[in-house]
């Protein structure tokens, strides 16, 4: 329970069924990155796509790697929340100072309001907790020092939906 799911496409907003998606974000201590959700929960149609964003800043004076660890709750909801693209897909880089959105894209499936043991819920909470990526030792040393995007088109833009 909890672990979400991929997928290539959303398969289109139901009429009249909506859920609300709260962001939750955290960093473990040994990773010096400041990481907050942009919005902290939007409303949205089931089965539709839905893209937000969440920024991270790199505290440390330094370039650093982190890496992005995901769950949603209740876990019984998991199954049903698919993201198309995710900075959490790839480890991140951040150069020192450096500030970057990292957008995700999702949709809750239409199918949770089918199934018995789901069809109560009504808000999902998406959480991220950055970890320092395996690979640090390759910035320390200035090598395969990447850059921050993730697979999202760049010139798509996160919406600010629902409230």
């Amino acid at each position: 329970g909890g672990t979400t799911q991929t997928a290539e496409a959303a398969p289109g907003a139901v009429e009249g069924r909506m859920i609300t998606i709260r962001f939750d974000a955290n960093v473990n201590g040994g990773l010096p990155w400041k990481f907050r959700p942009e919005q902290s929960e939007v409303r949205v149609p089931v089965g539709e796509e839905t893209l937000v964003a969440y920024e991270a800043k790199n505290l440390a004076a330094r370039g650093t790697r982190g890496t992005a660890m995901f769950n949603v709750t209740p876990l019984k909801a998991g199954q049903y929340f698919s993201k198309i693209a995710c900075f959490c897909f790839d480890d991140q880089y951040l150069a020192a100072g450096e500030s970057a959105s990292m957008p995700v894209s999702f949709f809750v499936d239409p199918a949770i309001f089918e199934d018995r043991a789901t069809a109560d819920v009504t808000t999902i909470t998406l959480s991220y907790t950055f970890f320092p990526a395996r690979n640090e030792e390759k910035e320390k040393t200035g090598k395969d020092a990447g850059n921050t995007t993730s697979q999202l088109d760049e010139r798509v833009k996160p919406a600010k939906t629902g409230g």
